[in-house]
Formats: C-alpha cells, sequence, structure tokens
C-alpha cells in the first residue's frame, strides 16, 4: 500500500472513531455488558478459528527467530483465551465511573457546581507481540465509553485481525457502532507515523511494548502519551525475611514468565541476611535455569553467578536472567531502586511491619509491594478486570490502567440566570 493511500486510510478510521466516540457518550451500560458478554460467548464458540489463525502467526515467529519467552506471549492458549473471557466477565460486573458527579459545591451567588466523569474519547492504542491485548485494551476502552483504534504488532496480525472481527460483531449485535473498535489492517509502520499526527481527531495514544517502541512513539506523537518505558521490577530479601516466603515469591517473580514486564530484573539481599540463607536464595535461581549477574558479595557466595557490569542494575532481561545485589539494609535497597529503577514495581520482604512501611513509603514507583511478587503488578490481578497498560507516568494514571483511568471530567455548571459583575 503506497504511503499517501495508507494515510488516507488511516485518516478515515480516525474520522469513523471519532463518530463512534460521540454516539457512546450517552450509551447505557447495559448495552456495553451485553456486547461484552457476546465477545465472551464467541472467544469460546470461535477458539478453533482463532487458535488457526494464531498457529500463522507462530510460525512466522520461529521463522523470524522469535524467543521462546516472546512466542509465549504471542500464543493463543486455552489459558490465555479463558483469561480474555473472564476478564471481559469480569468488566460487566464493574461499575462504569461515565457520568459519576463529585466534588460538589454551591457558591454563595447560588452556582451549583460539580465534577462528571467523562470519557477521553478515541484512543489508539499500539502494542506488540500480545494478541490478549487486542480483547482487553477493546474491552476497557468500550466499558469507559472510548472509541478505540488498534496497531498490533506484526508478528500477530492474523491473530489480532481474528479478535477484532469477533469484536466488530458483537458490537453490532448489541446495538453498539462497530467503529468503536478497529484495528489498523497493515503492518506498514507508516501507518503509525500517520496516526500520530492526527490530534484533531485522536485524543490520546498508549504504547504497549520494549521500549524502542515506546520512545519512538513518544518522539513523534503530537498526540498526549501514557507510557512506560520497561519494567526493571527489583525484589530486596531483609534481614528480617521469612526464608519460607522469601524463596517462592522470588521465584515466582522470576520464573514463572520472565518475559512480561513485571517480572523482576533484580534481586536485592540484605547484607545482613545469613550467608546460608543467601546462598540457599541464589542457588534456587541457578538451579531453575536463571542466569545471574551478581556484586563482589554475590560472587562469593556462588562460583556460578557472573560478574555484574554497571549496565546490569539498569537491564531489563525479559528472560532467564537476573542481576544480584548485595545492599545494606532496607535504606540502600531503596537508594538502588529509586536510582537504577524504573517506577514499575518494586516488593520488599521482611517480617519487620516497620521495614515494609519505610520500604512502602520511601520507594518512588506505581507498583510497592510486601511480601509478595511482583508477578501482582496487573490490572486482572488488581481485580480491575483486564487493563489498557502499565503507567509509570505521574500525571493523569499509574500503575495498571483500568476503566476509571481512560477516563477524564467535565466541569457542570447550573445556574439560574446569575451574571458577573
Amino acid at each position: 500500500m503506497a504511503d499517501r493511500a495508507i494515510g488516507t486510510v488511516v485518516e478515515g478510521m480516525a474520522r469513523k472513531a471519532r463518530a463512534a466516540a460521540d454516539a457512546l457518550m450517552d450509551v447505557r451500560q447495559e448495552k456495553i455488558n451485553r456486547a461484552l458478554l457476546i465477545m465472551a460467548k464467541m472467544l469460546v464458540g470461535e477458539q478453533t478459528r482463532l487458535k488457526r489463525e494464531n498457529a500463522r502467526d507462530l510460525a512466522r515467529g520461529r521463522a523470524k527467530g522469535l524467543s521462546g519467552a516472546m512466542l509465549d506471549r504471542l500464543t493463543l492458549s486455552d489459558k490465555a483465551i479463558a483469561s480474555m473471557v473472564d476478564g471481559l466477565r469480569t468488566l460487566t460486573r464493574l461499575d462504569s465511573p461515565v457520568g459519576t458527579a463529585y466534588d460538589r459545591r454551591v457558591r454563595p451567588n447560588g452556582l451549583k457546581i460539580e465534577k462528571r466523569r467523562v470519557p477521553i474519547g478515541v484512543v489508539a492504542i499500539i502494542y506488540e507481540s500480545r494478541p490478549n491485548v487486542t480483547v482487553d485494551a477493546g474491552a476497557i476502552c468500550l466499558k469507559s465509553q472510548n472509541a478505540v483504534i488498534l496497531r498490533g504488532g506484526s508478528e500477530a496480525f492474523h491473530s489480532n485481525m481474528a479478535l477484532v472481527k469477533l469484536f466488530g460483531r458483537a458490537l453490532s449485535q448489541a446495538g453498539l457502532p462497530a467503529d468503536a473498535i478497529q484495528l489498523i489492517p497493515t503492518t506498514d509502520r507508516a501507518a503509525v507515523d500517520h496516526m500520530l499526527g492526527l490530534s484533531e481527531l485522536i485524543d490520546l495514544v498508549i504504547p504497549r511494548g520494549g521500549e524502542t517502541l515506546i520512545r519512538a512513539v513518544v518522539e513523534k506523537s503530537r498526540i498526549p502519551v501514557i507510557k512506560h518505558y520497561k519494567g526493571v521490577c527489583h525484589i530486596f530479601v531483609s534481614r528480617h525475611a521469612d526464608m519460607k516466603t522469601a524463596l517462592p515469591v522470588v521465584v515466582n517473580a522470576k520464573v514463572q514468565r520472565p518475559g512480561v514486564c513485571n517480572a523482576m530484573e533484580t534481586l536485592l539481599i540484605d547484607t545482613k541476611l545469613a550467608d546460608a540463607k543467601k546462598r540457599v536464595l541464589i542457588d534456587v535461581l541457578l538451579d531453575k535455569g536463571v542466569v545471574l549477574y551478581g556484586d563482589a558479595g554475590c560472587r562469593r557466595l556462588s562460583r556460578r553467578v557472573k560478574k555484574a557490569s554497571e549496565a546490569d542494575w539498569y537491564a531489563e532481561y525479559l528472560d532467564l536472567r537476573l542481576a544480584v545485589r548485595c545492599v545494606d539494609g532496607v535504606d540502600a535497597a531503596v537508594a538502588h531502586i529509586n536510582r537504577y529503577g524504573s517506577r514499575h514495581t518494586d516488593a520488599i520482604v521482611s517480617a519487620s511491619a516497620k521495614e515494609c512501611e519505610r520500604f512502602v513509603t520511601r520507594v518512588d514507583s506505581a507498583s510497592v509491594m510486601t511480601n509478595t511478587s511482583t508477578r501482582f503488578s496487573d490490572g486482572g490481578e488488581y481485580g480491575m478486570g483486564c487493563e489498557i497498560g502499565i503507567s509509570t507516568d505521574k500525571l493523569h494514571a499509574r500503575g495498571p490502567m483500568g476503566v476509571e483511568d481512560l477516563t477524564t471530567y467535565k466541569w457542570v455548571v447550573r445556574g439560574r440566570g446569575q451574571v458577573r459583575s
């Protein structure tokens, strides 16, 4: 497709999305919930066809040499489809914030003033690999009465196209505009460039994927962007840690799904934790196939630990690799995290409530956890049904973003003919 033709297609989609967003502003939630339930039923009924389309993407991915972790993120397994279905159904049980009035006040002149939650409008979402994002993003945008333009990665093109076609059918059956959820029908990168310039039609861009993708979007976009660049997540195991808690938490955070943004990338170990306990932590990770890059204190505990460089403290491996460092107590752990971390998700394992509270207060991250795995940093796990992404920004939204994070507000002022003197 020629560059001019791509631009025409993308602008046409944006105009349709704007019209759909306008139509969704006063739609009843019953209709939206019906569309979500129809989509959930279709995912189950069309599972064989979805897997067939997904197999085409997996075959291309293997031919291109994608890593095992990337292929895992790309796979529409029974578990992945069941998770999407569960997310859709959970969303229908959530109250919508749209239309909620708050911060009411009455002025001395009798004016009644309030804020009201409203949709953002048209959202563009650019993402890589994971086709489940297609369903999560479409569903959350719909629940919050926004229209969405999706641009998935080329590696999941056939899976994404199949999922969006299902969404279109579900919307139509529920009596909603099918253009409320659209997918750019080309893998040409020129489409993204065109879309990022449509500031009069698109209200917000959310990129999900690798740091290179996100930085490119931020640099090119004329539209506000909510993002996180990477997930350099830490766990600090304190001298006060219960090892029965620490071991499964640390293993889960690194090993369960190493290719996702909330997997642990650096393990910090208190220097005053007993050497025998430190070795158990290190050995259990090594025995799980994790390659460790450590400082001198950690290398002393095992010859299998490789020497860490300064770059390792900043690294997002997304693989069975992990940086390990010994630090002198909670304050040193906080200092390391606030210097090298990405403000995504960080955790402490400690039996000391006072120490946990100090960690929670001083770590400047979107999610801060005590005595649990960083893998819980997820919209579904937070009871949000599913998530649109994770933000490490501090303005508008932070952490896993759900329905409320895709709304803004308007001021509503009611008078009886008052004029300003």
